[in-house]
């Protein structure tokens, strides 16, 4: 029996920025973004939208979309870094606003039976999510279970992560029998615990506030001396955090490797990253291909296109192989249709390596390649840090499942704002919405006893 993605949707906020506009203000060559990284536009979250409101839309769409009895779902896991509570799981949240939009059709409390929880490791979350899942329903096979993997990558102002942002969700049904995808049972797994990328707890005091009228006593209305509090935007180094990203791939590959045996070059027809930008698995691949080539015999296939390492400077003999028509074949075989997506939308954390495989499958199916069949390497990492590295075999059925996501399409309808308008939106200046599309958006947030903070949604 095979286990995997029954059913795969998405949601993408309705706004986003031309890459080409923030490397004029920023004063950054455009070609270095959009050639060197991959980069065209960034998705922001509007105003009135969050990583629950985001969640909720994906699950509802694969659930309207795709026909699900909801009383059929016996879990709904959430892989998210940028959560909205820190007690309270995200994904009730969405869960529960869904639930009350479903009870016209479905009952009340349609998910009464389904356990829901956040899993949180950076932007390796949501492939947790999927094999704790996955682990669930080949003890139990007549189960199904839903992961969504719904995040905002945001970055300080001017910083060098702020061209990589983006947003968005995905949701996906895994069931036995798939019709996507199923997944095969061995995992390479890499950890370190560094400090590559992380969102810490910060403390304030009065000496920090520059209004001596305001106090934490009074911004708390309590007698507290120090506020704790956290941003949005991670403490980040990003050199070091692509060191830590192709480490723990290279060493996820090995701990795979050592559980079965397997040709990397031969038996994975493509390659599905995490991207934090577009480009990111081709550049981070290079060595690894490399390795690859001398490892199984081929590196004279190489040489006689680009010459002899031992010939020239290796840092130009490397330059010249990434140049090569060989490395741009396995590039364009293995890695170009995941990429595509990415381009357009940004670094989604969690659902960036999801939105990958829509990028795979959509793009195939426009282009009318037969993937049936075909072994895909997923290589997903999140900071802090962790890789897991598996592999997944394309369903005969997957057209059939993805024909309708138009992906593509929907990226061109998108509103694009101008810059001035982004950074407004940014530093939450502004005082309305910028879409009014009809989907599940952040209604308020609760100011009365005992429900402060509390999340209200809604469908716009």
């Amino acid at each position: 029996m095979e286990f995997g993605i029954e059913a795969i949707d998405y949601y993408l906020p309705n706004i986003a920025l031309p890459i080409v506009s923030l490397a004029e203000k920023r004063d950054i060559v455009p070609a270095k973004l959009e050639k060197g990284l991959g980069l065209k536009y960034m998705a922001l979250a509007d105003e009135n939208e969050d990583t629950a409101s985001m969640a909720a839309n994906a699950l509802l769409n694969l659930i309207v979309n795709n026909k699900i009895d909801p009383l059929t779902i016996g879990r709904i896991y959430l892989g998210t870094e940028s959560a909205v509570d820190a007690a309270k799981p995200t994904a009730t949240y969405a869960v529960g606003t869904v639930e009350k939009i479903l009870s016209k059709t479905h009952g009340s409390r349609c998910f009464k039976n389904c356990d829901v929880v956040d899993l949180t490791f950076a932007c390796i979350g949501g492939i947790d999510a999927v094999e704790n899942c996955l682990d669930w329903i080949r003890i139990n096979p007549e189960k199904k279970a839903i992961v969504i993997a719904s995040d905002i990558a945001k970055y300080e102002l001017a910083s060098s992560g702020e061209y990589t942002q983006g947003a968005g969700a995905v949701a996906m049904l895994l069931t036995s029998n798939p019709s996507i995808i199923s997944f095969k049972n061995t995992v390479g797994i890499s950890m370190e615990h560094v400090g590559d990328f992380f969102k810490p707890r910060r403390k304030i005091d009065n000496s920090f506030l520059s209004d001596k009228n305001t106090t934490v006593q009074k911004l708390t209305n309590s007698d507290k001396e120090i506020l704790d509090f956290y941003f949005e935007e991670p403490v980040f180094d990003g050199q070091y955090s692509n060191k830590c990203y192709k480490a723990r791939i290279s060493e996820g590959l090995e701990h795979f490797q050592s559980q079965k045996k397997i040709n990397f070059l031969k038996d994975w027809d493509h390659l599905i990253f995490h991207l934090p930008y577009a480009f990111q698995g081709r550049r981070i691949m290079l060595d690894i291909w490399l390795n690859w080539l001398d490892k199984y015999g081929l590196i004279s296939d190489l040489e006689k296109e680009i010459g002899h390492s031992k010939s020239m400077d290796y840092k130009d003999w490397r330059k010249a192989a990434s140049k090569s028509v060989l490395y741009k074949n396995f590039v364009e075989s293995k890695i170009e249709d995941g990429e595509i997506a990415s381009g357009y939308i940004g670094n989604m954390y969690t659902a960036s390596i999801f939105m990958s495989l829509i990028s795979l499958l959509y793009s195939s199916y426009e282009k009318d390649k037969n993937i049936s069949g075909n072994n895909v390497g997923f290589l997903s990492y999140g900071s802090g840090s962790k890789s897991k590295v598996f592999e997944g075999k394309i369903a005969k059925d997957w057209r059939s499942k993805i024909s309708g996501l138009e992906v593509f399409k929907k990226l061109e309808e998108r509103k694009l704002i101008d810059f001035e308008t982004y950074e407004k939106l940014h530093n939450g200046s502004l005082e309305n919405p910028i879409s009014n599309n009809k989907n599940i958006v952040l209604e308020r947030i609760d100011d009365q006893d005992n429900k402060v903070g509390f999340r209200h949604y809604k469908i716009n």
